[in-house]
């Protein structure tokens, strides 16, 4: 895939989509440390670039990330999420066996919700008006029913 000034290209497409992605640990725990959101930043990256996807920008606090994620138009937000939560769940579990205390009760570090949101482009009303404005073809003109080529009658 190619990209031209923001814009990405695929084999039969031309696309620029971003979604805001927020995931919140189970019960608000108060989990991670810097050293934490380091490692989680690698480990999203990572599964973005085995989507084709681009992790922009993360950040997070101690109970919740934030991501900003450019995708393909092939990718389903609802899968990459899927697979952005469990791998690094597994992973940060792995390298940080301390943080299994905080997987007590559900056994899992991540809230079953989310938050997704569409970025970037025009605001909603441009792209409504721009809409609007398209040079929808005028409807052909249609002639009065009645055999064609009819002539009048003369008057009686």
């Amino acid at each position: 895939m190619a990209e031209i000034h923001g814009i990405r290209t695929g084999r039969h497409c031309f696309f620029a989509m971003h979604v805001h992605l927020v995931f919140v640990t189970k019960f608000r725990h108060k989990v991670f440390a810097d050293r934490h959101l380091t490692r989680m930043e690698q480990i999203m990256r990572d599964v973005c670039t085995d989507f084709e996807a681009e992790l922009v920008e993360f950040n997070g606090e101690n109970s919740h990330v934030h991501l900003l994620v450019n995708f393909p138009p092939k990718v389903a937000v609802a899968r990459l999420v899927n697979s952005l939560k469990g791998v690094s769940s597994r992973r940060l579990r792995q390298d940080f066996p301390d943080l299994t205390r905080h997987y007590y009760r559900a056994n899992k570090l991540w809230s079953g919700s989310y938050f997704a949101g569409s970025v970037g482009g025009a605001p909603l009303s441009v792209v409504k008006q721009y809409i609007e404005q398209q040079n929808h073809p005028v409807k052909a003109l249609l002639r009065p029913s009645g055999p064609p080529n009819r002539r009048p009658s003369p008057p009686a």
